[in-house]
């Protein structure tokens, strides 16, 4: 795995940013809609500081405590930052309750807005980066990350037009209910990183697509009452993907017959799952025990 903590400096480079200019506009308008704004991009700033070192973990090569390599470190920085994210949700909730039951009016809304809009913009064209480089390399960490950044730029969007509505009418109480609907937004953004992570760590299965595809390929090698398939099983550890079966052929075959047609197999796999992790079983199809080790 090629070191991507380049991607993650460039992350914290842009929470930094967007925390100074955010903080600028609440100091300049009192808003509490652009102070839970400023909030959750010191959840962005802590969540890129993990990143990076997550990825300069799974960077590093197996060993001999690692023999399946370091990538599972990654789920540990979604987690994080899902819980961060709670962090900063229950902070916005309780300032938006306090500022709710004693509404103050929005000053220098104009500048406070401008002032948002460019933080927004460095958030949305580093989620992009983060995200497409993320999917590249099918890291969990920089997709997270990527994720994390574009919700906050949908928040932004959201707390401009709600402040900018608040300076329209006079209504100043409307300032800490937009607070509030970005506190549940972030919530539901944090719910799922952490239902990720969680999935991750427990040895989920592949899904979807990739899992219907693993079943197609060594479908496709299947002979009638000659080569069979069973004890398929996949799971997936941050970028590593991960697939076991056992192969049941004739009893008289050769073994290096027999390891031509597991061989064949393998390789449709790793031409389809580059980088895959395959662990394979060859069995005589005539042997009653080959069948008892099947219990999916």
């Amino acid at each position: 795995m090629q070191d991507l903590s380049r991607y993650g400096w460039l992350s914290v480079g842009a929470a930094l940013a967007t925390i100074a200019l955010k903080f600028w506009g609440y100091s300049l308008t009192g808003s509490v809609g652009l102070l839970s704004d400023a909030a959750e991009s010191l959840v962005n700033l802590v969540a890129a500081i993990v990143a990076v070192i997550v990825l300069k973990v799974i960077a590093r090569p197996a060993d001999r405590d690692h023999e399946f390599g370091h990538s599972k470190a990654e789920y540990f920085s979604a987690g994080l930052e899902g819980a961060m994210i709670f962090v900063a949700a229950a902070y916005i909730i309780y300032v938006s309750v306090v500022r709710l039951f004693n509404p103050q009016p929005i000053e220098e809304i104009g500048l406070g807005l401008l002032i948002t809009v460019v933080a927004s913009a460095i958030n949305g064209l580093v989620a992009l980066v983060l995200i497409r480089a993320g999917r590249k390399h099918k890291s969990l960490a920089l997709v997270a990350d990527g994720k994390h950044l574009m919700t906050d730029v949908w928040t932004s969007a959201g707390v401009l037009a709600g402040v900018a509505l608040v300076g329209v009418t006079g209504l100043w109480w409307l300032d800490p209910i937009i607070a509030l609907a970005v506190a549940v937004n972030i919530l539901i953004t944090g719910r799922r990183l952490v239902l990720d992570a969680g999935g991750g760590l427990m040895d989920k299965a592949m899904e979807g697509e990739d899992r219907d595809e693993v079943d197609r390929i060594l479908d496709s090698h299947k002979q009638p009452g000659r080569v069979d398939v069973h004890e398929v099983r996949t799971r997936v550890s941050g970028h590593r993907q991960f697939i076991e079966f056992h192969v049941l052929v004739p009893g008289e075959w050769t073994v290096e017959y027999g390891h031509d047609v597991l061989s064949a197999m393998e390789d449709d796999l790793r031409e389809r799952f580059p980088g895959v992790h395959i662990h394979s079983h060859l069995e005589p199809i005539e042997d009653e025990r080959a069948y008892g080790d099947v219990h999916l």
